[in-house]
């Protein structure tokens, strides 16, 4: 059964409300059809009646999305527009929970960054090592450097004859970057887009001068949660009527 639809209190045309937020009409339609805006009301001859309150639905997913991400922001408009604000809920906690994540592996490697900044100011010889002695050098076995390298971590080349591993001093520096981040208790999956983004930089130094545009995102992050979250309860306190399958 459906739940009765919103007032008609300053009715829209989908292209109204696409003009304020620079959409297309389709746009617009696509995202009542989506369940991101609750059923639209329809005239005698078949067109969408658009209210406030589907004004401020879109409003609130539009600034949803900078925080949470696409997905999520749907999921959260669409267990809204369900009444189901328990499962909204969650949705946000997850998206929570996961920016404290970046943001405790942001620390982590600010940190493992400076023990080995701090530790190789010797210029380092550029002869490549075999995974027994790499393994040597972080004490582990031979047979978890090889993990790693299925796990996407390292990416050394093969020496043309023998076939053999040869580890180039950035393997080494990625080895012990993703030892330290390992023994802090990250998973392997995650220590390789952290390692990805220090090749993109060039290298640990490089990283280390990119690590406050990295926390200047999270930062931005946090703060379009704050304006999700002050849309969303405007939509919520506007007389929303939730649609019941």
């Amino acid at each position: 059964m459906k739940a009765s639809k919103p007032s008609n209190t300053g009715v829209r045309r989908p292209t109204d409300l696409a003009r304020v937020h620079g959409l297309s009409t389709q746009a617009v339609r696509n995202y009542e059809r989506d369940g991101v805006l609750p059923p639209a009301e329809r005239s005698s001859n078949g067109y969408r009646r658009f209210t406030e309150v589907h004004a401020k639905a879109l409003s609130a997913y539009l600034a949803l999305i900078p925080g949470h991400g696409y997905a999520t922001s749907g999921e959260i408009m669409r267990a809204v527009n369900r009444g189901e604000i328990d499962t909204a809920l969650r949705a946000i906690d997850d998206s929570h929970a996961l920016l404290q994540r970046d943001r405790e592996t942001l620390n982590a490697v600010e940190a493992a960054v400076a023990i080995l900044t701090g530790t190789q100011r010797e210029p380092q010889s550029r002869k490549a090592v075999p995974i027994s002695a790499l393994a040597h050098r972080l004490g582990v076995r031979a047979a978890t450097l090889r993990k790693w390298e299925r796990a996407g971590i390292l990416q050394p080349v093969r020496d043309p004859a023998t076939r053999y591993r040869a580890y180039s001093p950035d393997d080494i520096r990625d080895a012990e970057l993703a030892h330290l981040l390992r023994r802090a208790g990250y998973r392997l999956d995650h220590i390789a887009g952290v390692l990805r983004r220090v090749r993109d930089a060039g290298g640990a130094e490089p990283l280390a001068a990119s690590l406050r545009q990295w926390r200047e995102r999270l930062t931005e992050r946090g703060k379009a949660m704050l304006t999700g979250a002050a849309r969303l309860a405007d939509y919520l306190g506007s007389g929303v009527r939730p649609t019941y399958g």
